[in-house]
């Protein structure tokens, strides 16, 4: 009997619309979040949730050790991208913003993870992405200088 090799790691990806701009429309983000599914499972890797607000989104993986997380997002964001602009959903230019954060996960604390992400809309009405992400940073210990976050939509001089 051959040796395998098992495992399962989960990752929690967050990522934003450039600028942070609100350019994903509620009548849209469903074929976007069905679109981003397609590619990780095309990818071998299993999608467990995703979600998402006007100017970010969440999604929830079962990654194999096989896979690289930044190769995957990277397809994950130029696919989508075109997905978006091909479709004509926006009627700006849509671009993700460079970089993303990616946060790892227990099997037990898959359950609250899902939820969370599930429940983006509700819990948005009270923090808005940008004390979150620092949150996430903070709760796992990330250390981060403000200059490499997003740009954030209040950084901006129009």
């Amino acid at each position: 009997m051959g040796v395998g090799t098992f495992s399962q790691i989960y990752i929690q990806v967050v990522f934003a619309v450039k600028g942070r701009n609100s350019l994903i429309k509620s009548d849209w983000e469903e074929e976007l979040f069905k679109y981003i599914t397609g590619i990780i499972q095309n990818k071998g890797q299993k999608m467990l949730a995703i979600n998402g607000m006007p100017d970010h989104i969440h999604f929830l993986i079962g990654m194999k050790p096989s896979c690289c997380l930044s190769d995957l997002v990277r397809e994950i964001k130029k696919s989508s991208n075109l997905f978006i602009n091909d479709n004509g959903f926006s009627k700006y230019k849509f671009e993700w913003q460079e970089g993303y954060g990616a946060f790892s996960y227990s099997h037990s604390a898959l359950d609250n993870v899902i939820k969370y992400i599930n429940n983006q809309k509700e819990h948005h009405r009270t923090k808005t992405f940008k004390e979150e992400y620092k949150d996430f940073l903070v709760k796992f210990k990330v250390e981060y200088k403000d200059e490499y976050l997003f740009k954030w939509i209040e950084d901006r001089f129009d």
